[in-house]
């Protein structure tokens, strides 16, 4: 099977303690990425302006055969700032857990579904191609979640980044759960793995093994707390398994 790379070195690895790039630094590193055929590069948040919006407007200026994608959270603002960027593609990220939903925000599931059927429609009339990151989807409720996947594929989308926040998924989990979401709702998938417990190669192999089709990776695996799945060693690792399933055909 093959595997398409997100990589998200310029927006979730420079989360890394003492990671700070500036414009020149991004371009040059959208350029590295580029030449080595990533399918997707994620450049950044546009909705913090500054240094950041710049880095990305220039990015998208390049043409590269990279795809840029801006992250934006729940909120038209956001995404018009992505927008005004030139970006490919938009990013949109929504909570699918009860402990972001009810305790981080304030919310219920009502106003995630409510919300996140606003800003496909926003998005895909201004002829944007779209993508649904659901935060912390490996504490959702899994039948929620199913929902969420059911909603945003009727409304266009036919990409959802489950996301495994706090880095708690084991392979075995999120094999069966890949397996569950491709083949109740057929909307393709996309892994963002963290590093917490060391499991983030092995999780993005798993779930690319259950039919992902997308996985997150950032160089050298830099990012929050403990980092994001290793570009390097998720390559490796995926080849590695490729190979062997040829000789065995």
């Amino acid at each position: 099977m093959d595997v398409d790379i997100v990589d998200t070195t310029l927006r979730d690895g420079e989360q890394k303690a003492g990671i700070a790039l500036g414009v020149r630094d991004k371009v040059r590193i959208a350029q590295i990425l580029d030449s080595l055929g990533v399918f997707q590069i994620e450049a950044g948040i546009p909705a913090m302006g500054g240094d950041e919006k710049e880095s990305i407007t220039r990015m998208a200026a390049l043409d590269l055969n990279s795809k840029i994608s801006a992250w934006n959270r729940m909120h038209v603002d956001d995404i018009r700032k992505s927008m005004e960027c030139g970006a490919d593609m938009i990013h949109i990220s929504v909570p699918s857990s009860d402990i972001q939903i009810k305790d981080k925000l304030g919310k219920d599931r009502e106003w995630v579904v409510d919300r996140m059927k606003r800003c496909i429609a926003f998005t895909k009339d201004r002829d944007y191609e779209v993508t649904i990151g659901f935060e912390d989807a490996s504490r959702s409720d899994f039948d929620f979640l199913l929902h969420l996947c059911s909603i945003a594929f009727a409304a266009g989308v036919r990409r959802i980044r489950y996301a495994d926040t706090v880095g708690i998924l084991y392979p075995g989990r999120i094999l069966k759960e890949v397996r569950s979401i491709r083949s109740q709702t057929k909307i393709e998938i996309e892994m963002h793995a963290h590093n917490d417990f060391g499991m983030a190669v092995a999780n993005s192999v798993a779930a690319v093994k259950g039919g992902a089709k997308y996985v997150d990776c950032t160089f050298g695996g830099i990012g929050e707390r403990a980092g994001n799945c290793n570009y390097i060693q998720f390559i490796r690792a995926w080849s590695g398994i490729s190979d062997r399933c040829m000789m065995l055909i």
